[in-house]
């Protein structure tokens, strides 16, 4: 799957863009954010392959965006102006669309994005088979973790806790939530809130605003609703 978010600072405009976004069964719609400052706060917390980004946005606009950062994600940029085409290509973004945009023209953007996803992961050298563990660093000591104990991740600022369906005491070690979350297998593992990122597997129900695991009551926020619905198959209301 490709991790995805969309940028724009007017609701309707990211409505549409996730309603488009979710007729495309390769992209995984992991936040909706309305300016630059969401963007980059969410790019920091865990991993985007892909930004549909609006260009006339408060503060930095989205070529500004771009140019900010150090080891930026794909981009389609979706604007309601042509004359920014140029600029925005000579950044390299994957695409260029036109508001409106017709969705044929929005799923021959994705798939030119799909090429370039598909092309960096045959690039990558063959390794091992996937690990089913990692190993994290508590007071001075390498504790094996298992990927299929952990029931949910909380994340608590320059640390985390791993809570694990075999201890009643989570393990925590010094760690962010973005590094956490680039070692867990994708398929496995859902970030719901830029706090907690859950097993799949645990989820034992899903309310309004919260996934439970067995006693569990776990919050998630707005922006993260679209991967929930995602993996229930719920279109959202």
């Amino acid at each position: 799957m490709i991790r995805c978010i969309a940028v724009d600072d007017e609701r309707w405009a990211l409505d549409l863009l996730a309603d488009n976004i979710r007729q495309v069964p390769y992209l995984e719609l992991v936040g909706r954010c309305k300016n630059a400052r969401d963007a980059s706060e969410m790019l920091h917390a865990q991993r985007i392959d892909l930004i549909f980004l609006d260009i006339q946005m408060p503060g930095l606009n989205g070529l500004q965006f771009i140019q900010t950062l150090p080891d930026p994600p794909m981009v389609i940029m979706v604007t309601a102006y042509e004359k920014y085409a140029l600029e925005g290509f000579n950044l390299a973004v994957v695409d260029y669309l036109v508001k409106p945009v017709p969705l044929e023209r929005f799923i021959k953007a994705c798939n030119k994005a799909k090429a370039l996803f598909d092309l960096k992961i045959r690039s990558q050298p063959a390794g091992s088979p996937e690990a089913d563990h990692i190993f994290v660093n508590v007071e001075y000591t390498l504790v094996r973790i298992n990927f299929n104990e952990i029931k949910f991740i909380e994340g608590l600022k320059d640390y985390i806790k791993i809570h694990l369906r075999t201890s009643s005491k989570p393990v925590i070690t010094r760690m962010s939530m973005k590094t956490m979350e680039e070692k867990l297998p994708l398929n496995s593992f859902l970030r719901v809130h830029k706090s907690y990122i859950v097993a799949i597997d645990k989820i034992t129900s899903i309310k309004r605003d919260h996934v439970c695991i067995l006693e569990h009551e776990i919050p998630v926020s707005e922006s993260y609703k679209d991967a929930i619905n995602k993996i229930t198959g719920l279109s959202k209301e």
